[in-house]
């Protein structure tokens, strides 16, 4: 999984409707501890029972990541890939190039950062997302310190 360009969606927008589809997504969503495309989660959700099309959960997906129950992220192919993150509170993520896992951590230096550098260029009203894309443990086996992004290309390749 090749993942460079990015975009969180928490706006914290209005609680959608509940229906049986966006229940099931987020039940589907809630087992992941990484990213998945619209395409792997209606796999998986089709795989355990539930009859529901692609359009549905692609369409039930962008309700959610606009009301900011699941955070969605753009790989750079320009696939859109999505997760339930358990924060509640802005918060950023490292993912693995390789596998896609995710960590959710909180960084509230770069949230200290990110207002000064926000005022101190007269901007107001900010947002900001950050993702750090690397190895996992897993799959950093093997590379050298000095050279971290021959391992990653070589993992890439």
């Amino acid at each position: 999984m090749e993942t460079t360009a990015h975009e969180t969606a928490r706006t914290g927008g209005a609680r959608p409707r509940t229906t049986r589809q966006r229940t099931a997504i987020l039940e589907t969503l809630g087992r992941q501890e990484d990213f998945r495309s619209a395409q792997q989660i209606h796999e998986q959700m089709r795989s355990g029972g539930a009859s529901v099309g692609l359009a549905t959960v692609y369409r039930n997906l962008q309700t959610l990541a606009e009301a900011g129950q699941v955070d969605v992220l753009v790989t750079d192919e320009g696939e859109s890939i999505y997760r339930q993150c358990a924060a509640t509170v802005h918060h950023h993520h490292l993912v693995c190039r390789v596998c896609g896992r995710t960590v959710e951590f909180e960084a509230p230096q770069v949230e200290t950062w990110t207002r000064e550098m926000a005022a101190s260029h007269g901007f107001t009203a900010i947002e900001h997302t950050m993702e750090i894309f690397g190895l996992c443990p897993e799959h950093s086996d093997g590379e050298d310190p000095q050279n971290p992004d021959g391992a990653a290309a070589e993992a890439s390749a």
